[in-house]
């Protein structure tokens, strides 16, 4: 079970967070500008409309898990959906790109009915992608190498949408830029679906549930609420998230309207996203040196207060813009495989005090944290354009150009420096970890008593 994972195996895993990319990282830096810029709709509907559809994940993703878990198949519980869930998600970006010409209240009611589509069909391929985690391995330095891999794959592949989006926008619209959309998320389609297709025929699924398990769902959600290591990484994966989802989805108008400078819009994404890859990459070297829970801290310390400096910066100093967002890239970089990762650890920690497992079920609740943090980022980032003023393509106000500067800056700062404090209070250090997966591999059938899980968490 603990055997070292070949790179083969590794790279098909990372190859599915790509895939996944092709939608993340348009959702979160353009379509938001998309909405307001393109689609024709206010800042403010577009805050309310990304707040309501992510709260729809509140169901979404926990069933999700629910059904992933409770999947047979002779290919297991989780990769069977990296298939069957390229056509929906293909389709449903298209059709959440897509202008329609109607009225404007039609066009709202198509951004709602398409975008509710993509967060759903998101669910279905990324909720299962993300518990195949918890059972190809169970060693805790194998799941950090193999969530370096995810997460080197993803911002790789995400500086590249990054930074090929604009660019393709234009050459596939030839003047119409709907168009240009259209064809764009057509294309990401095409590839996103070889990459999950690599990614099930180059996995295996390890780990399995107690032979002899039959949870209710109720019970799983029950068990969520009862393990604390996994509560502490919800909130604190909805708190970081805010932070990165304000600087991704603000940085796209703080080019345009604050710097003036849009052509720079893709290589700026570009340069942060290959920080966030090089960040991943050294994500297994500094875990050998640093606990996982005081290097999170140390990291997000270095965020909150290099977004401060970042709102001194005069608008003409582009190079110290480049250099702050690539130190602030190399610093999140580590997060995600840090946060998976232990997120493996959490599954491993219920089934040890409850006798029960529910893998999918604890990754499906940790994305919908990820979403629940990027509905806010963007319900804050339209509520408060729209309350200084915000008025698309045109010259923005003073009130609406400071707040575009202070989304970018200070409030994902005060976000980054909230999450410090909660991160001090995960209580499984490596030393009990190491002590919980032991004896889930030597204890017998019956759950191990209580004085004994009392005596471990107690170190």
């Amino acid at each position: 079970m603990n055997k070292p994972l070949v790179l083969k195996e590794k790279i098909a895993y990372a190859c599915g967070d790509i895939a996944s990319n092709f939608y993340w990282r348009v959702i979160d830096v353009f379509l938001f500008i998309f909405y307001t810029d393109v689609f024709g709709i206010s800042a403010a509907a577009v805050g309310t409309l990304m707040l309501v559809t992510r709260l729809i994940d509140a169901f979404s993703d926990p069933l999700m898990g629910a059904l992933a878990d409770r999947t047979k198949t002779r290919f297991g519980k989780f990769r069977p959906y990296l298939l069957w869930g390229i056509i929906p998600i293909a389709a449903a970006g298209v059709l959440t790109f897509t202008v329609p010409d109607v009225s404007d209240s039609n066009k709202l009611i198509w951004a709602y009915g398409t975008y509710i589509f993509m967060m759903l069909a998101y669910t279905f391929i990324n909720v299962p992608y993300g518990a195949l985690l918890g059972v190809i391995t169970s060693d805790t330095q194998q799941r950090t190498s193999l969530t370096s891999f995810r997460f080197i794959g993803a911002f790789s592949g995400g500086s590249l949408v990054a930074y090929l989006t604009p660019e393709l926008v234009i050459y596939l619209g030839q003047g119409n830029e709907a168009l240009g959309w259209q064809l764009t998320m057509g294309l990401y389609g095409c590839i996103a679906g070889l990459l999950f297709t690599l990614t099930f025929y180059g996995t295996k699924e390890r780990i399995s549930p107690p032979a002899e398990q039959k949870t209710p769902v109720l019970q799983d959600i029950k068990d969520l609420g009862q393990n604390k290591p996994w509560l502490i990484l919800f909130g604190l994966a909805l708190i970081i998230m805010v932070t990165i989802s304000l600087r991704a989805s603000s940085g796209t108008f703080y080019f345009k309207y604050y710097v003036q400078r849009p052509d720079l819009i893709g290589s700026f994404a570009m340069a942060y996203m290959i920080a966030l890859a090089v960040g991943a990459a050294s994500t297994p070297l500094l875990t050998r040196f640093c606990d996982k829970r005081r290097l999170l801290m140390i990291l997000m310390s270095i965020v909150a207060i290099l977004s401060v400096l970042f709102y001194f910066v005069p608008s003409d100093n582009i190079t110290l813009m480049f250099v702050l967002q690539i130190i602030i890239g190399l610093a999140l970089g580590p997060k995600s495989p840090l946060v998976f990762s232990m997120y493996a650890d959490t599954a491993d920690f219920s089934e040890w005090r409850t006798g029960r497992r529910a893998t999918a079920m604890i990754f499906s609740a940790a994305a919908f944290a990820q979403k629940l943090g990027g509905a806010l980022a963007g319900a804050m980032i339209g509520w408060l354009l729209a309350s200084l003023g915000y008025v698309a393509n045109q010259v923005q106000s003073g009130a609406s150009e400071q707040g575009i500067v202070l989304l970018m800056t200070v409030i994902p700062a005060i976000f980054a420096a909230i999450a410090v404090p909660i991160i001090w209070f995960y209580p499984l250090s490596d030393d009990k970890l190491q002590n919980v997966q032991t004896d889930l591999q030597e204890r017998k059938p019956d759950v191990l008593n209580p004085t004994k899980q009392e005596a471990i968490l107690n170190g």
